[in-house]
């Protein structure tokens, strides 16, 4: 039950920051940065995306009481922006939700772009930021919280690696290796969707539990 409450955590947040989606426009944003300068961008943005989630974490109990939102809500709410997200991703291509065009074109003209946009919204969207307050709805023992804020520490150091290499990783992958990568991580994204929409409707009543 742990492990695979882990394994959730770990896919549903990952997908959902998606470093390799951000590789294109973290190019185009450091370009012509040497390479300690690019490695300096990336870990602003993955320490970024580890300081706001994790503060989500933390305070997710408190803002769903504060809102009187239940967490069946969340859960359809969630599945939607989620959905939205992947069907986006299947086509390669990052959601405007997560990143829009104008704020890439500003981005590319900033001194310092590696807390905003790139930590947030480009890492810490508004997708992964509810997938986290999904996650902790459902954590029920302590250890499920240590879990959640594992997996968003293990995806702020993935970040940090893939856009702190991101020429290799570009040359590794190529640009078609990166789109099927995207693709993949889509479909799994919409699967995870569709149960958030399963686990809402379960938990209110309408269907059984699975």
């Amino acid at each position: 039950m742990y492990v695979r409450f882990s394994l959730l955590a770990l896919s549903s947040i990952l997908f959902l920051v998606d470093p390799f989606a951000a590789l294109p426009t973290f190019l185009a944003i450091t370009e012509g940065d040497v390479p300690a300068v690019r490695r300096r961008t990336a870990r602003k943005g993955a320490l970024t995306a580890l300081i706001v989630l994790s503060a989500f974490a933390f305070a997710g109990e408190e803002i769903f009481r504060l809102f009187g939102i239940t967490l069946p809500a969340f859960e359809l709410a969630g599945g939607v922006v989620l959905l939205l997200i992947g069907l986006d991703m299947l086509e390669a291509k990052r959601s405007p939700t997560q990143e829009s065009h104008e704020e890439a074109a500003e981005a590319a003209l900033k001194e310092d772009a590696g807390i905003v946009p790139l930590g947030i919204p480009m890492l810490a969207g508004p997708g992964a930021i509810t997938s986290v307050m999904v996650l902790v709805g459902q954590a029920q023992t302590r250890w499920q919280m240590v879990a959640i804020l594992g997996s968003i520490f293990i995806t702020a150091a993935i970040c940090y690696l893939v856009l702190g290499n991101s020429d290799r990783v570009a040359r590794a992958l190529g640009e078609t290796g990166v789109r099927i990568l995207v693709r993949i991580m889509g479909l799994l994204l919409v699967a995870l969707a569709v149960q958030y929409f399963v686990n809402g409707m379960a938990d209110l009543g309408v269907i059984a539990k699975p």
